[in-house]
């Protein structure tokens, strides 16, 4: 299986491991920078490889009103300043071809929309920067049929490409995880990350916002990390009930620690001692 060097991170091809988090979308510089530190200190301690996630614009929000964040301009100086204070990785989100090169001046990962993963040209300008493409699977999409998107990006030249797994939609306000989606996806060739925290939303279930199940966290967390996936997603606020996105299924920052230990201890124990071309995770 193919690897992806983001930064100083390695993920996939047998690394630990890896934990991407931040909050949902950024809410002011001061609060991006106290929750990378924050975090990253917790990862350090857990000697977990971490990237840092914030979304300068949730374009997908259930209603006209929802906060949708600071913007592209203003975004990427939050992001620039969280990676020079702290040296991070950075992975945030596009939604249009044009911002694929401005943003691409600042982001390590150039992370693709689940609703946009079949979007060509999107993926195709993020293919070209050279950066690192993390395809969200669409809840749409069977776990093969994301193959698809990944040759989008190959096909111009650019192998550093991962796909998260996000959940399936079937309607009724829920997502559910095919656990069989990991080990197929990982057949792919390319690395695998769980997106935890959106998996457990509830769409549109709130009265004009998306409810959650966060007190599913750790046993989907588990369950994922037990089926061999190479990263986990997690969005992670000091106080949930106060986010401006995602309050019902993001992570307590309280919550994280006791949370990446037990991931850890899981992944080392699905490791396959023998080894394998391409893999060192059991997926079976």
């Amino acid at each position: 299986m193919n690897g992806c060097t983001i930064g100083s991170v390695e993920l996939g091809a047998g690394a630990p491991l890896v934990l991407i988090g931040g909050p949902c979308v950024i809410e002011s510089l001061d609060h991006s920078l106290y929750l990378a530190e924050r975090i990253h200190a917790v990862a350090s301690r857990c000697g977990t490889p971490y990237i840092f996630k914030a979304s300068f614009d949730k374009a997908n929000r259930t209603s006209v009103g929802s906060f949708r964040g600071p913007g592209l301009e203003r975004g990427l100086e939050v992001l620039r300043a969280v990676k020079a204070r702290t040296g991070l990785p950075i992975l945030t989100d596009i939604h249009e071809a044009s911002q694929a090169d401005i943003v691409a001046g600042v982001a390590d990962v150039l992370q693709i929309p689940a609703f946009l993963s079949r979007q060509t040209d999107l993926i195709v300008a993020a293919a070209k920067t050279g950066r690192v493409v993390n395809i969200k699977k669409g809840q749409f999409l069977a776990p093969l049929d994301v193959r698809h998107a990944i040759e989008k990006v190959t096909s111009h030249g650019n192998n550093r490409v991962f796909v998260t797994e996000r959940g399936h939609t079937f309607g009724y306000n829920n997502l559910v995880v095919d656990m069989r989606a990991f080990p197929l996806l990982r057949g792919l060739g390319v690395p695998v990350v769980f997106d935890v925290t959106h998996s457990l939303q509830l769409p549109g279930a709130g009265d004009g916002v998306t409810a959650g199940q966060a007190e599913f966290i750790t046993p989907l967390a588990s369950a994922g990390v037990g089926a061999g996936v190479d990263g986990v997603f997690l969005e992670i606020h000091e106080r949930p009930e106060h986010a401006k996105s995602d309050a019902q299924n993001a992570l307590a920052l309280d919550r994280l620690e006791p949370l990446l230990r037990r991931l850890v201890r899981l992944d080392a124990a699905v490791r396959d001692p023998v080894g394998s071309a391409g893999s060192t995770r059991m997926v079976t």
